[in-house]
């Protein structure tokens, strides 16, 4: 048996350095985490562990398919690749003849972080000057509150929390979602007795482990971390010194927090004054403080400026001197990729329309603000995402799928939602059947996935798609005449970094920025040095005008009414990621089926059980779940960890449908935490269970 090298290429900001047993030319066995890796130290997840699963799943996709019945009937035949290609080039080539080109919309994500099959889709998308797109749905949010104190993506390297003595984990469930987190502050409460407080509006996984949970309300973050610097403010616990030198306004900021006290907060976050005063004098009393951002509080309509005044914190107490000490989001910033033979940047028309990948539903429903004055999109080709499930207002995405004069092109592993609902369905490969390279958000290493095992049947990579489909085209941008690992080496080199034989050699490569630099001790990364309590949001995003001046709670959530009195917040299963995994046996018994969490106080006044089958809607749609009573939240709020598929749920009709596409300042975003329902049980069914 053979152990060969790779990385986890999903969307989690651990990137884990794997080992993978090699027992043949097409089949591997175990994956682990690589010890000698400092981040990834030997770690990895439940549902990656047993990859062997998902790569040798019989329901693989292995061949074209071409639709034979209506749109969403299920029905397909199977066909060559070169028809399937034929057919999409010319599906594409007849929009663009009758439509113009913009009315193509190539659409992807992060279904795989692989920077060439990731990213290659936007070499066609720019060399045919078809539309472009907003990247929204993921980070949106995060980069624009980020941007706006600290003015770089990077920060104190994340190895420093095992030498911690207080972890902060903000909006964020590493247990699920970044496991090798996990470790460094294991190390650090295990070594140093580091106290973990985690913040997040239920008791997740991490939560349930920590010396201390607060659980404010959805949306309310930017409240508490204005109480928490009130104190330090009001104790002596502000770091003057350090403000004068590294923030711009530290006066005005002392002034503006004079009334943001904590039981101004806790009307606002509903987390008890005395809870906040604790939690505040802690993080206070600590030089070695540091706050592990996530994501999860930042998809909200005020995502962006809860994110800015969390990142405020470590500023005003001067804690981004200590070593573990500061926060940090992400390492983003760090690597200065030149993409230009992966996207095309040289071929970049930045006149083409960029369309908001979040609005998918609003985009293909022809909705006109969505489609930034332009004509309706014809025609698509859908890599590395599964947005009839996964995107916001997920009724409205079907109904634009279903059109038909709309032409789509799936590339995908498995039969999706929205695989379902394409013309054209191609096989595709997964990370160990191709060549790729990584970047990593929680980190500082470079790495490169080669290629391990055959895939089966006749799975082609997105290169492979991308160079296919421009020779139909007539795209002949030079980097579709090269190998992947040929856009890995060359990608590497242009960027500065040794090339692809030196990282394979040693299979990854450290990069993270000095302690000076990841501290900003040289200057935070704004033109005039400094971190901004006063950010300029005009520069961050067009949709500035509704943004705090300063740090604050931002009033612009889908707060509870009488019509819709709860909250919901979709978090992410700790066994799926997004819609991927949720093929595996073993990640769908681990999570049994669609579940909202319930506070036992709502649950007693609606005459609630757990199990019992309950009703969950708005304006935009309504889902059937199943109820599960649950401490650890507050009254009002309710938790479905998703995303399931579409079909998991009764009538085909998943979580998202609840979720608004709404645009979210300043630069748009997704807000699937910011939700306002009604609830009721089932009672018709109920009713003739009992007779």
């Amino acid at each position: 048996m053979n152990i060969g090298h790779s990385v986890c290429p999903h969307d989690c900001p651990s990137a884990c350095a794997l080992e993978v047993e090699i027992l043949g030319r097409d089949r591997i066995g175990r994956v682990r985490g690589a010890a000698a890796n400092s981040y990834t130290a030997g770690v990895v997840c439940a549902k990656v562990a047993r990859y062997a699963d998902r790569l040798h799943h019989p329901d693989r996709l292995t061949h074209p398919l071409l639709r034979t019945g209506s749109k969403g009937s299920g029905e397909f035949k199977r066909i060559g690749w070169d028809e399937a290609l034929d057919r999409t080039a010319e599906a594409f080539r007849a929009a663009t003849e009758a439509h113009g080109s913009e009315s193509v919309w190539p659409y992807y994500y992060a279904g795989t972080m692989g920077i060439v099959q990731r990213d290659g889709i936007h070499r066609l998308r720019h060399e045919m000057r078809y539309s472009r797109q907003g990247n929204t749905i993921c980070t949106s949010l995060c980069e624009a509150g980020w941007m706006a104190g600290v003015g770089r993506f990077t920060g104190p390297d994340p190895r420093e929390m095992a030498v911690s003595d207080l972890i902060v984990v903000w909006g964020g469930n590493p247990v699920a979602t970044q496991v090798n987190a996990m470790v460094h502050i294991s190390r650090a409460r295990k070594e140093r007795g580091a106290q973990l407080v985690v913040i997040d509006p239920y008791r997740t996984g991490t939560a349930a482990v920590a010396d201390m949970h607060l659980a404010p309300r959805p949306g309310t973050d930017g409240a508490l971390a204005c109480a928490v610097m009130h104190t330090s403010f009001r104790d002596g616990f502000a770091d003057r010194d350090y403000m004068a030198k590294y923030s711009d306004n530290p006066a005005g900021l002392e002034a503006h927090l004079a009334t943001r006290t904590p039981e101004w907060a806790e009307a606002i976050t509903g987390i008890p004054a005395a809870r906040i005063e604790t939690f505040a004098a802690l993080y206070n009393r600590t030089d070695r403080a540091y706050i592990r951002a996530g994501y999860g509080f930042t998809r909200m309509r005020n995502g962006a400026a809860q994110m800015h005044a969390v990142s405020c914190l470590p500023t005003v107490s001067g804690k981004w001197r200590h070593e573990g000490g500061g926060a940090f989001w992400n390492n983003r910033g760090i690597y200065n990729w030149n993409k230009t033979l992966v996207e095309g940047w040289d071929v970049r028309d930045t006149t083409t329309r960029a369309l908001d990948m979040s609005r998918i539903g609003s985009v293909l429903t022809n909705v006109p603000d969505a489609l930034e004055g332009g004509g309706p999109v014809h025609a698509m080709l859908i890599q590395n995402t599964n947005p009839a499930a996964v995107a916001p207002d997920s009724n409205r995405v079907r109904a634009g799928l279903m059109r038909e004069d709309l032409f789509t092109c799936v590339h995908e592993q498995f039969m999706t939602d929205t695989a379902l609902l394409a013309d054209i369905v191609l096989p595709a490969t997964m990370f160990l059947e191709h060549d790729d390279f990584y970047q990593a958000g929680g980190h500082g290493h470079i790495q490169i996935g080669a290629k391990l095992v055959e895939p089966p049947g006749e799975c082609r990579s997105n290169h492979e798609v991308h160079q296919a489909l421009a020779l139909r085209l007539g795209a002949t941008h030079r980097g579709f005449a090269m190998t992947a690992m040929e856009l890995v080496d060359a990608t590497l080199k242009l960027s500065g970094w040794p090339g692809a034989d030196a990282i394979q050699a040693e299979h990854w490569h450290d990069v993270q920025p000095s302690f000076e630099d990841s501290h900003f001790l040289k200057g935070f990364g704004h033109p005039d040095k400094k971190f901004h309590f006063s950010p300029d949001w005009p520069r961050i995003g067009p949709n500035h005008a509704v943004m705090p001046r300063l740090p604050d709670h931002m009033a612009t959530i889908d707060d509870a009414s009488e019509e819709t009195p709860f909250r919901l917040v979709t978090a992410p299963a700790r066994q799926f990621l997004n819609t991927t995994f949720t093929q595996s046996e073993e990640s769908r018994r681990r999570e049994d089926r669609p579940t909202a969490l319930i506070h036992p106080d709502d649950a007693s006044k609606l005459g609630l059980q757990t199990g019992g089958k309950i009703r969950l809607g708005n304006a935009r749609g309504e889902v059937v779940v199943h109820a599960r009573i649950a401490a650890g939240m507050q009254p009002g709020v309710i938790i479905v960890e998703s995303v399931w598929p579409n079909t998991a749920f009764e009538g085909g009709i998943g979580i998202n449908a609840l979720t608004s596409d709404d645009p979210a300042p300043p630069i748009g975003g997704a807000v699937f935490h910011d939700t306002a329902i009604w609830l009721r049980a089932e009672v018709f069914e109920v009713a003739l269970a009992a007779e």
